[in-house]
């Protein structure tokens, strides 16, 4: 996500046809009915164990072709884009849009010791980065470093109180400045060095914003793979949301689809500090979370709404005054407009080495996704009323 969302008058959805009471917001009938949901984990933690900040994203889309390639067609563009389709070539198409991109650093400048100032590529709290293990993906190959800051004892007393900047910051690859002048120029892309786990039924590490949502995409075609479907349904592995949903521009304007869906993830409302009241009812284990905003199509989200219902996949709405802040924005403005919908994870810690999502809200996505696909008849109308 390239921005944070504010959203307001929000609304938690349930299911009405699945047989399952209705309940409070906060007690969702979805932690009992997928208990013990499965998802591809090892496609996922693939995805996420690959560095691929943003214009640097070829590790995780190789990842992502290699398993596309496996039930469905791909090709890709110049800007790092990857497509996989399913359904008649000749037929109009839909997108499903998931970002591989990660927040990074580039390397600015190479100190007289040796330590690299960086920028930052994508929206960094600095705090995050302090004391965290750093890899470098160095042109000759990757390089372990670490982030390094003044320690507090050498700190003056006002120094202690105030938050870390950028630029306050170093990386220490623990080498002498000629190793590191050779190895490293200016412009070189760094990611955080933190591997996925799983802690109970959720995911844990960077990147899921928004490797995770390239994942969705991807398995929600492979869930209509072979169905019978009146349009050529495109997943893509989009390039560069993170600077301002640069791929997601340039990947509708090559597909000119008739429809859209973009995933990613959303803030999840029951860690300390997260304001319902703004953003939403959204906790760990309610589904799908779906954007109602200006900007996006409410035809689409109706017709999600429905599908969702009629396949029991349970999901929650949230309300955004403006823009969504995910590849929507973008692909909702291509050529002459592309109605599309947006479809969220629930994520806690976003921005961070360790972000978590929980693997009930994942295939909820994933369902949601495929079950409005299964219904879109042929023909349709995408029209506001």
């Amino acid at each position: 996500m390239w921005r944070m969302r504010g959203r307001t008058g929000v609304q938690a959805a349930r299911p009405s046809r699945t047989g399952y009471p209705h309940v409070p917001a906060n007690e969702c009938p979805f932690r009992r009915r997928l208990a013990d949901v499965t998802i591809n984990r090892d496609f996922l933690f693939n995805l996420l164990d690959a560095a691929a900040p943003s214009g640097l994203e070829r590790r995780a889309a190789d990842i992502w072709l290699a398993e596309a390639a496996t039930f469905a067609r791909t090709h890709e563009d110049h800007y790092g884009n990857v497509y996989a389709e399913v359904g008649p070539e000749d037929a109009p198409a839909v997108a499903l849009m998931g970002h591989l991109d990660e927040i990074g650093l580039i390397v600015s400048h190479v100190g007289d010791e040796g330590f690299l100032s960086v920028l930052p590529v994508g929206g960094w709290d600095p705090q995050v980065l302090v004391g965290q293990r750093i890899r470098v993906l160095a042109p000759g190959g990757d390089l372990i470093g670490v982030i390094g800051k003044k320690a507090i004892h050498v700190m003056d007393a006002d120094e202690r109180t105030k938050a870390s900047r950028i630029e306050d910051l170093w990386i220490d690859l623990g080498l002498s400045k000629e190793e590191v002048t050779e190895q490293v120029p200016v412009g070189t892309y760094a990611v955080i060095e933190q591997g996925p786990i799983m802690v109970g039924t959720r995911v844990v590490g960077r990147a899921l914003d928004n490797r995770v949502g390239a994942f969705i995409v991807l398995e929600a075609l492979r869930a209509v793979a072979g169905k019978n479907l009146p349009y050529r349904v495109v997943a893509v592995g989009t390039s560069q949301e993170e600077i301002g949903c640069f791929g997601a521009q340039l990947g509708g304007y090559h597909l000119n689809p008739v429809a859209g869906v973009a995933v990613d993830v959303t803030h999840e409302t029951k860690q300390p500090g997260v304001s319902e009241k703004k953003y939403g009812v959204v906790p760990f284990g309610s589904g799908a979370n779906l954007t109602v905003s200006p900007m996006v199509s409410p035809v689409l989200t109706r017709q999600m709404t429905d599908a969702a219902r009629e396949a029991g996949v349970p999901f929650t709405l949230s309300a955004s005054g403006r823009f969504s802040g995910t590849d929507a924005d973008a692909l909702t403005l291509v050529r002459a407009g592309v109605p599309t919908a947006v479809v969220s994870i629930p994520n806690r810690y976003m921005h961070s080495p360790s972000e978590m999502v929980d693997e009930r809200d994942v295939k909820a996505c994933t369902d949601i996704i495929a079950a409005w696909l299964e219904r879109l008849p042929q023909g349709a109308d995408f029209t506001r009323r």
